[in-house]
């Protein structure tokens, strides 16, 4: 209920209302703006021009579904502008099989390590990565949003386990021989 009328208030155009959704929303929208982004800075300037966005755009929240949901799917969807409009989902045809995905042992390997070897892949295949694995869009939502087919989609897909398995194995090794 309280939610329900801060977000009224947002509509209209009430500054205290919108301080207080961005602080109850940012941790969790920062989140989602790591995992789509290159570098820590550039999650910080994608969460604030994103919160900008969404209080722009907050008369179109119709109540329907979660008001956190729409939020991160409005500032998702601004990151994944971002990158349109810088050229990163330039076709390239990777003719890659898909390849097995990597076991590891939850000990093994820490959060901040997952997250800077996800934020180290190229553009292209962070975001299908991310899209597909961490958020369960499929291939072919993936491929309406960023524009591309749905090959493209499955090959970077394929790709970014590719590379993200090269940098993982060699820190899972010698689990692997206490699980056999």
């Amino acid at each position: 209920m309280i939610l329900e009328q801060l977000i009224n208030d947002c509509k209209k155009g009430n500054s205290k209302a919108q301080e207080q959704i961005y602080r109850l929303l940012s941790p969790k929208v920062f989140a989602v703006c790591l995992k789509y982004s290159r570098n820590y800075q550039e999650a910080q300037d994608n969460l604030q021009e994103g919160f900008l966005l969404v209080f722009e755009k907050i008369d179109k929240f119709q109540f329907k579904g979660s008001f956190e949901g729409w939020v991160k799917r409005v500032i998702i969807n601004y990151i994944l502008q971002q990158y349109r409009s810088k050229g990163v989902f330039e076709i390239v045809v990777d003719n890659i099989p898909d390849t097995e995905d990597v076991e590891v042992e939850e000990e093994s390997i820490s959060m901040d390590f997952l997250t800077k070897i996800i934020q180290e892949l190229p553009d292209r295949y962070r975001l299908v990565f991310n899209l597909y694995v961490l958020d369960g869009y499929s291939h072919k939502e993936i491929a309406e949003m960023l524009s591309i087919t749905v090959g493209t989609s499955k090959s970077n897909l394929a790709r970014a386990k590719a590379i993200l398995r090269d940098k993982i194995e060699p820190n899972n090794q010698g689990f692997d021989s206490k699980a056999k």
